[in-house]
């Protein structure tokens, strides 16, 4: 579980309508050192989503009365719950389905049948993205100092210069800046930027922060280098 010892486990909300399936789930996920708890509908989902307040979902998308897009989009709809991730699990691999479900807020999906080590380790990987993510990165206008970007506009500004990156250099730049001071791992950032199923070398990210800072031109060192570990924004500017 890569846990810190003394850490309460993980919290997982399981949804699955087939009872057979919803216990393999359970003893899945429970023998990784999870905590589970289950439902078999849309509407005991809810309940226990705000309940119980988990770290994270696995959604089935087939479910009897409410399914699992109109689940997927109430959890969005909630203040106290919009942030918690949510891993789509469905049998419909049509890629409209997929694209709806991610449309609505799902952050990854796993088509069944499953195997079981691919689902705990796109439960951890979403889980590693989600990990101390605190200011949350969201459309709303961030400056740093001469840094501003506007997630609305996919644009950013540098001393007042508009600059040109690429989608995966605009979401590091938009990472980092989120969370001035905060050390980000160069695993923990591409799986944010990039994707967990985007078969890279975590030494790739160090490519992408290279052409960040060729951008940012004078206020490249900004992003500051943690020796060994990863990257993290200047809080100088927080608390100058």
């Amino acid at each position: 579980m890569e846990e810190v010892p003394g850490m309460k486990p993980r919290k997982l909300l399981l949804v699955e309508d087939d009872p057979d399936l919803l216990e393999v789930l359970r003893l899945t996920f429970e023998a990784e050192g999870f905590q589970t708890h289950l439902a078999g509908d849309g509407e005991a989902a809810l309940r226990l989503v705000r309940r119980v307040q988990p770290d994270l979902v696995v959604l089935d998308l087939m479910l009897p009365g409410r399914d699992g897009i109109e689940v997927c989009q109430a959890i969005r709809a909630d203040p106290a719950t919009r942030h918690v991730p949510i891993l789509m699990l469905t049998a419909r691999a049509e890629e409209a389905d997929v694209v709806l479900g991610l449309g609505v807020g799902a952050d990854d999906y796993v088509t069944k049948p499953a195997r079981p080590k691919e689902l705990v380790a796109r439960v951890k990987s979403l889980l590693r993205r989600a990990r101390g993510r605190e200011p949350v990165v969201t459309d709303e206008l961030l400056e740093r100092g001469p840094i501003v970007i506007d997630p609305v506009r996919f644009e950013v500004r540098a001393g007042g210069e508009r600059l040109v990156l690429t989608p995966t250099e605009f979401r590091l730049l938009q990472t980092l800046a989120s969370a001035p001071g905060r050390v980000f791992r160069r695993g923990e950032l591409l799986d944010r930027v990039v994707g967990p199923d985007v078969f890279v070398t975590e030494r790739n990210i160090d490519t992408h922060v290279k052409a960040v800072r060729r951008k940012l031109g004078e206020h490249g060192a900004l992003i500051e280098t943690v020796r060994g570990v990863g990257y993290r924004f200047s809080d100088e500017l927080e608390t100058a």
